[in-house]
């Protein structure tokens, strides 16, 4: 059983939240958004304190003052700026969503961005000392979500390319305890790799007398199907939408739970709604993951 993360849902920006237990080797912080058609720049801020002049371990700064973009990050600390490191070919274009995934490990953050990974910053401020995120500037921020470590002593999977990491992989089938059941605002968050001979996988949310939301990519018919299943009995398919999954290709699926719907994102892009057909969300009590994938991250 996972412990419910801490999250924050379509906060407004300027937005400063505190982080529970603060931060620890292995956590990390799914940041879900959109940036803003025309933006010049936003930011993501891990602080040590929610004042204006608290140091600032690391800040996460988009800027797109020259195309295609890049990125600052850099540290504050009494009161000065340390050195900028830049990185360019940055894959987030103004008007597109994401999904940032920051990881803490002993001696950096790993910067993944929609399954893919981005950038390493070695930390200048122990990571022991960050109890707050901070984000502004031109960027709609739909979910933020923190995830403590899976497994004790293990760093949190997912950039198998970097020297010092031993990608974690979770058996499929896999299965996890939905604790407290599903509401809105709640976000499941599920990166992997797709096999390169894969033909299909499921994602499945399951509730005692069956699927409130069954999310099959089918590759042999290059379409998304998805559907509900209740008393042992299917309902009628949806298949329209794209296919943003990829044979061989890594990939993050992000679940969100809206009011009258499921809205699916793909690699941070909105792939699918899937509008609810139980509605007894509360009962929902269980995530289920096969067919041909690795899976590397769970967040429930």
């Amino acid at each position: 059983m996972m412990a419910f993360p801490q999250q924050f849902y379509n906060p407004g920006t300027p937005f400063t939240g505190t982080i529970n237990g603060g931060l620890q080797v292995g956590k990390s912080i799914t940041i879900s958004g959109w940036v803003q058609p025309g933006a010049d720049r936003f930011h993501v801020n891990l602080q040590c304190g929610s004042n204006t002049n608290a140091d600032i371990a690391l800040h996460f700064n988009p800027r797109y003052d020259s195309l295609p973009g890049y990125v600052v990050a850099n540290t504050f600390q009494h009161g000065r700026w340390g050195t900028e490191e830049r990185k360019q070919n940055f894959p987030l274009p103004t008007g597109s969503a994401f999904n940032l995934l920051i990881t803490v490990t002993s001696d950096s953050y790993q910067m993944n961005i929609n399954g893919t990974h981005f950038m390493e910053y070695k930390h200048r401020i122990s990571f022991f000392q960050v109890n707050t995120i901070a984000i502004d500037g031109k960027v709609d921020i739909s979910s933020i979500t923190f995830s403590n470590p899976m497994f004790a002593g293990l760093p949190q999977p997912g950039f198998p390319s970097q020297p010092g990491f031993v990608p974690a992989f979770f058996s499929v089938p896999y299965k996890a305890i939905i604790s407290g059941g599903f509401k809105m605002g709640r976000v499941i968050t599920i990166q992997g790799t797709v096999h390169p001979n894969a033909t299909r996988f499921n994602v499945n949310l399951n509730h005692p007398y069956g699927i409130a939301l069954h999310y099959n990519p089918r590759f042999n018919e290059n379409v998304v199907v998805r559907n509900t299943k209740y008393g042992g009995k299917w309902d009628s398919e949806e298949r329209d939408g794209p296919m943003p999954f990829h044979k061989g290709q890594p990939f993050t699926l992000t679940i969100c739970c809206e009011n009258h719907s499921f809205r699916i994102m793909a690699n941070g892009m909105q792939a699918h709604t899937y509008r609810h057909r139980f509605t007894h969300l509360q009962h929902i009590s269980e995530l289920e993951i096969d067919g041909d994938i690795s899976i590397t991250s769970v967040n429930v």
